[in-house]
Formats: structure tokens, sequence, C-alpha cells
């Protein structure tokens, strides 16, 4: 399994492959190659700032020379007109790393703020936003890093970290003992300790899940009353995650109803970047 630093770094190559290519001929024809410059990063739009750690790793992976000065740290609250950060070096690398910087820094603070508002809907509970898989092919690792920058928590990362059961497993394997029991015996047999989390769709399944012994139970497409009867009926047993169909403006319901964690695919299936730029200065 690769290393966050190799994950990046690969991600990094494909993006510069696709966006620079063998050269800006924009830039490249109209910027003498010893010219020297500054610009900084000007934030635009109220928000939680994430991915200054990856920018750094942008411009030092395209040119070790650029100098970057960071004022403003990653999972802090940003405002119109406010400085993230500075980097000088050769005018040529600048430009040629803005877009993509930009791209990852817009994505990733948009992210960051939507999962700060779900979050900040759930003060003063023991809940926990989650997200999902839901998330842009090949940028799982930053846009999941942008949801704890904001202040939520990473469900599993993929599909290799942890047994999620879900009601296709169910259907497909025979019933919910049946599918636990198999997943149990796989992992003794592979040698893998992995948290087991079982997708229940009502109260039968509920008591299944519990008798099979799992860490943690989620309740999909369960209202809030359905919700609080589930969570007694569970009694702190293992965990419980609701999903599915949950907003903003029905999120503390589901805290209030006791749940440890709720699921939300809209953390980053659909977010809106956060506006900024990338000025000479």
């Amino acid at each position: 399994m690769k290393t966050r630093e190799e994950l990046i770094d690969d991600l990094l190559t494909l993006a510069f492959a696709e966006d620079v290519g063998d050269g800006d001929a924009t830039t490249l024809s109209t910027i003498p190659a010893e010219e020297q410059g500054a610009q900084h990063l000007l934030v635009k739009e109220e928000g939680v700032l994430a991915g200054v750690d990856i920018a750094r790793m942008v411009f030092e992976k395209f040119d070790p020379s650029l100098k970057m000065t960071v004022y403003i740290q990653d999972g802090a609250r940003v405002k119109p007109g406010d400085i993230a950060f500075k980097v000088e070096g050769p005018v040529r690398s600048l430009l040629q790393t803005e877009r993509l910087m930009l791209n990852i820094m817009q994505r990733m603070s948009g992210i960051a703020t939507q999962t700060a508002k779900y979050q900040d809907r759930l003060a003063g509970l023991k809940a926990k936003v989650l997200d999902t898989r839901k998330t842009t092919p090949g940028l799982r690792i930053l846009e999941k890093e942008a949801v704890k920058i904001g202040g939520g928590a990473n469900h599993r990362m993929g599909l290799f970290d942890m047994i999620l059961i879900k009601d296709n497993h169910v259907d497909f394997a025979g019933g919910i003992p049946q599918a636990v029991a198999a997943a149990k015996k796989w992992m003794k047999e592979n040698g893998k300790d992995l948290k087991i989390e079982v997708e229940t769709r009502n109260t039968e399944e509920i008591r299944q899940a519990l008798e099979a012994g799992v860490d943690r139970i989620m309740l999909d497409n369960f209202d809030p009353a359905r919700t609080a009867e589930a969570v007694k009926l569970i009694g702190g047993k293992t965990e419980v995650e609701s999903s599915g169909g949950i907003t903003l403006d029905t999120l503390r319901e589901y805290g209030e109803a006791g749940v440890d964690f709720i699921s939300v695919g809209a953390l980053t299936h659909s977010v809106k970047g956060l506006d900024m730029s990338f000025k000479a200065c």
C-alpha cells in the first residue's frame, strides 16, 4: 500500500502531465528564463482554508527553488482580503504551477468549508460528520484530508481498510449472520484485523447485527424518530451511524437521536470551490 506522500506525488505527476505537458507555450514564449518575481494567494470568499500543505508539495515538485512563506495555516477561518501565503522565485515556475495549485486549494477549501458548516450544526453533541466514497476519482486522498481539516472525520479510505456489509452484500450472502460470519472467517484466514460495519434497514436486521457482533451498525434511511428508537435498542453495545438523504437542515435531529456518526455524501460530491486567486505582488 502506498503512503500518503507517494499517492499525492503520483497525483501531482499526472496533473502536471495533463496541464503543463512539455511546457507552457505562453509562458515560455513571453517570459525570460531569468525573470524573478512573487505571487500571493488572495482569499476572495469567507470559508475554511485547506490545501496549504499540498500547495507546498506542488511548488517543491515543480521547482525546488520556489520559496513559500505561509501566513495562514490549514483549518483557519478566512475572509475576503486575507493573504494565505506568498511564493517567490522564477516567474516561469510561478505561472506554470498557478492553475494546479489553485484547483487543489479551491476544491479542498470548498470541502473544508462545507464540512465545517455541517459539523457546526452538531455543536454540543457527540455525533461526528463523516465523508463517504463519493469522491472525485484520483482525488480521494485530498478530498478526505479536506474533510478532516474542516472538522469532520473520515469513513474508510477505500474498499481495503474496513468491511462494510451493505444491503447488496447481505442479500447475496443470504443474510446478515451469514455475511458477518463469512467476513470474520476471511479475516482470520488472511491475517486481517478490520472493523466490521453492517448496513441495516429495519429492527430485525439491527438485532441480527448485534447478535453477530459487529463494530458499527449503519441505520440506512431511518427518519429521526426511528433513529432514536434504534439507538435505544442498540443500547451502546456498538457504534451507530446514520446514513441516507441527510441534509444540513435535518442533520441536528439525527445527532440529537444519539448516533455517533452521520455520513454525508454532499461533503465531497457536489461542493463549490472557495473563491481565491494567485496574484503578482
